[in-house]
């Protein structure tokens, strides 16, 4: 496949999601959030707004990293198959490279306006905080920012340990301090939220004051759909509109990236850039840990008693009533990854809607699923930047071999009607143990207290 720039006169397969995108991700801005200015005055509360810089050498050194490609995957049934690589990054592997680089470009711009330095504070299961914490580095490497500027905190889950990664940020003793990660301890791991949001609550004012910084709690839709709506930018280039319907399949905990490629959809047509009435379906992907979308998406409520009932045969659990859920699976409650960990997400309602309106559905995929596609997975993604690894143990990061089967058995159960239709697959997240070096210096807590007594040895 050619890979042509981005000049008008051909579809382009290759480029930097945000800074092909900058002013038209600027543009959108608008369409999300009511104000754009900061919110200064509660430290509970702040934001540093969603001004961006202007460009220059130093922001598009930054931004380098956000790259993106289109592949071609062949047909599968009646209907060719399209991958969305977001995850070029090395320093992340995932989707999140670019939201997070979009909010570190905002605290950037706040920094520069009023002289005040930020702390980003976030819990993540995991892909969230790696690329933060990437970002953060990446802004300090590029001279935007100094290391006292700019900081960032991070919580995550102790069952996600294994998919953290080393960096300076952690290796460097200074840069260490400064950047702290913590690892919760607590048996639930999306109560590492909880924890984040208490501390914020108990502690910003406490915390801003000792450390001088303004402390930025991001765990926001917001700042997530700004960045997520250049993958409807760049896919207008890729492939436009036309044919017999496209859909659009994610691997998905809350669907941020799904809900942002919708609100950058909208911003086309709104500008007259697309038609609406060719706006893709959606496919939701998901698995048994946390089918709560899916579940909300099929019966209006997270109940689990919405899920088919599973027989026990020589050794694994099968049903066949309802095709949204796995025929096969080694057990009805498989985490398959600890990456997608929310329940009762509050994004269903919104993601229900836009499937109502333009069309779409859900699916839930096991591990037992995905083992018997991974061959023909690794085959198709052979000379793409997604190569599977020949051993599916090492594969830390289950999003993309998750929405490739799932759109698969969609397509074997009738879930996705109609015929030639264009399937993109979000490539939101695929990288092995051979990619990154395990984080190594943490510290342990089991609740808000204990974040504050690290930041700043409060007793």
């Amino acid at each position: 496949m050619s890979v042509t720039s981005f000049d008008g006169s051909a579809s382009a397969r290759s480029g930097n999601l945000i800074l092909d995108h900058y002013d038209q991700v600027g543009r959108a801005i608008g369409g999300i959030v009511d104000d754009i200015g900061p919110a200064r005055d509660d430290a509970a509360a702040f934001k540093p707004g969603f001004r961006l810089p202007e460009l220059d050498d130093d922001l598009r050194r930054f931004f380098a990293a956000a790259t993106v490609e289109w592949h071609e995957l062949g047909g599968y049934g009646e209907h060719r198959l399209h991958l969305m690589d977001l995850t070029g990054n090395p320093g992340t592997g995932t989707t999140k490279t670019f939201p997070s680089l979009l909010m570190v470009a905002r605290a950037v711009e706040y920094i520069r306006r009023y002289d005040e330095s930020i702390t980003i504070f976030s819990p993540t299961s995991a892909n969230k905080g790696t690329a933060l914490r990437d970002a953060v580095l990446r802004a300090i490497d590029a001279g935007l920012v100094t290391p006292e500027q700019l900081r960032v905190v991070i919580i995550a889950p102790a069952s996600c340990r294994s998919k953290l990664r080393d960096s300076r940020l952690s290796q460097d003793p200074t840069l260490r301090a400064l950047n702290p990660m913590f690892l919760y301890t607590g048996q639930e791991s999306e109560q590492v939220k909880a924890v984040g949001r208490e501390f914020v609550d108990m502690y910003a004012t406490e915390a801003s004051k000792h450390l001088d910084t303004r402390l930025w709690y991001s765990l926001e839709l917001s700042n997530y759909l700004v960045a997520d709506t250049a993958r409807a930018f760049f896919e207008q280039r890729a492939l436009p509109d036309g044919g017999a319907g496209r859909v659009h399949a994610h691997a998905v905990s809350s669907a941020f990236g799904l809900l942002g490629y919708h609100e950058g959809r909208a911003a086309l047509e709104r500008a007259g850039l697309a038609d609406e009435g060719a706006r893709p379906e959606s496919l939701l992907v998901q698995h048994l840990g946390t089918p709560d979308m899916v579940l909300n998406l099929a019966h209006g409520d997270f109940s689990r008693d919405g899920m088919p009932a599973y027989e026990l045969r020589d050794g694994l659990y099968h049903q066949s009533a309802d095709p949204r859920f796995p025929q096969v699976t080694s057990d009805p409650g498989e985490v398959l990854d600890p990456t997608f960990y929310t329940h009762r997400p509050v994004t269903s309602p919104a993601m229900n809607e836009l499937i109502r309106r333009y069309g779409g559905n859900g699916i839930v995929v096991s591990g037992e699923e995905c083992r018997e596609r991974y061959e023909g997975l690794r085959d198709r993604l052979s000379g793409t930047g997604c190569a599977l690894p020949a051993d599916p143990a090492t594969l830390r990061e289950q999003s993309l071999v998750m929405g490739l089967t799932g759109v698969m058995n969609a397509v074997d159960r009738g879930l996705i009607g109609g015929t030639g239709k264009d399937i993109v697959v979000h490539g939101s997240g695929a990288y092995a143990t051979s990619d990154y070096q395990p984080l190594e210096h943490f510290t342990e807590i089991s609740g808000p207290q204990d974040i504050a007594s690290a930041l700043y040895g409060r007793a």
